[in-house]
């Protein structure tokens, strides 16, 4: 670890979720912990994933967090309130999932091997299948084919996503910042993944502190922003080393 990173400074950590503070898909003791030390010590986290509004919407209130965004910057849960904020205005929801359902019928006529991912129904901005089983190029063409029709696109180590242009984790983590935590500075906060889901919270221009736990060295190739730092811990055990790493300096 760089001396020139000066984590005593950190007052809120904006986190993936899958692959990031999951190991094996699981949440662990160790990781719970952490949390609870986090908390103790008065800082922040902020779960920043792609999963569903139905899953956030739980996760931000079981967990010592200050909150969850859901669906890639799509809305954000508050763990002081049940109801969802909409980091992306959307006038009809009824014909926004009629839409995103018709694209992806599209995308399906084109590789019928692509499986809607069982979390759909619990979502509300964007719609995802299943990475499973796809090669890069062919996530690469899915791209291309989605972005024509006007719609923006993103995967993960889990699902690939269809979502409104312009949705993604930074814009809407930016927005939470001014809107709920306008008192943390951007140099106060760490972002941290393992995916390209997570790229824009790699970028620089708006994230100096940004941290990518080890088994994001799998995508560094395709990834246009990279981690600032990767830890030696992958999954959930990066993020234990991180959060150690906070609570030591303070």
């Amino acid at each position: 670890m760089p001396n020139s990173l000066n984590l005593s400074q950190i007052r809120l950590i904006a986190t993936d979720m899958d692959g990031t503070l999951t190991v094996s898909n699981k949440f662990t003791s160790l990781l719970l912990q952490g949390l609870e030390d986090l908390k103790e010590s008065s800082t922040k986290v902020l779960i920043t994933t792609g999963r569903s509004a139905g899953w956030v919407s739980g996760i931000a209130h079981y967990l010592p967090i200050v909150g969850a965004i859901a669906e890639n910057g799509g809305l954000f849960y508050s763990c002081n309130s049940e109801a969802p904020i909409y980091l992306t205005p959307i006038s009809d929801i009824i014909t926004h999932r009629q839409q995103l359902a018709a694209t992806f019928e599209h995308l399906k006529l084109k590789f019928p091997k692509i499986q809607e991912s069982a979390d759909n129904r619990f979502r509300i901005t964007d719609w995802t299948f299943d990475v499973a089983g796809l090669t890069l190029d062919e996530i690469k063409t899915l791209a291309n084919l989605t972005q024509t029709m006007g719609w923006g696109f993103t995967y993960s180590n889990v699902q690939c996503h269809i979502k409104p242009q312009g949705q993604d984790k930074a814009v809407g983590l930016l927005k939470v910042l001014q809107e709920y935590f306008p008192e943390i500075t951007l140099e106060q906060v760490v972002t941290v993944g393992d995916s390209p889901n997570d790229e824009s919270l790699f970028d620089t221009t708006y994230f100096p502190n940004s941290f990518g736990v080890a088994n994001v060295s799998h995508y560094l190739d395709t990834l246009q922003h990279k981690p600032a730092y990767i830890t030696s811990g992958a999954e959930g055990e990066g993020f234990c080393e991180l959060a150690r790493m906070i609570l030591q300096r303070m």
